[in-house]
């Protein structure tokens, strides 16, 4: 499965909205759970794309945030600020259970859970994105040993 050719967004936000360019594409991102991060995610929604999001860093989730995705927009979000090591992996996993087409990542944890313990949902993903630079010399030590199985975009 690939992306359509104009799977970005148009000039006119409504033609976005209304041709949905993303259906059919299911994104499972773990990111920080802020304002900004909720814009996207809303906007990957409007163009059609099943979005699951989870915290990369409870201490930066904000939980009204979270709660709003959920309430307002029919996000699945799974992050609460200070969740403990158990409650983040857990997050991870639910955000896998989505079988995601493709990931958005900050720090590489839900690359690597998906390369370790979800190997069986890597025949579905087409691509992903990395924020940070920790995450990507952790890629770039994936592809270097030959096990990295998608292409990311740092």
């Amino acid at each position: 499965m690939g992306l359509p050719i104009d799977a970005r967004p148009a000039n006119d936000p409504q033609q976005f909205i209304k041709t949905q360019p993303l259906a059919g594409i299911r994104v499972g991102a773990c990111l920080h759970v802020t304002t900004e991060t909720a814009n996207l995610m809303i906007t990957l929604r409007d163009g059609g794309a099943s979005i699951a999001l989870c915290a990369s860093n409870p201490l930066s989730t904000q939980d009204d945030v979270a709660a709003s995705l959920v309430r307002d927009y029919n996000i699945p979000v799974f992050a609460i600020k200070g969740e403990n090591n158990d409650s983040y992996y857990s997050h991870i996993m639910a955000v896998l259970d989505h079988k995601p087409h493709l990931t958005m990542d900050d720090g590489a944890d839900l690359v690597t859970i998906l390369h370790t313990k979800r190997k069986d949902l890597l025949e579905g993903i087409i691509g992903g994105t990395e924020e940070t630079t920790t995450g990507v010399i952790r890629l770039r030590a994936m592809a270097k040993e030959g096990v990295l199985q998608y292409p990311i975009v740092a």
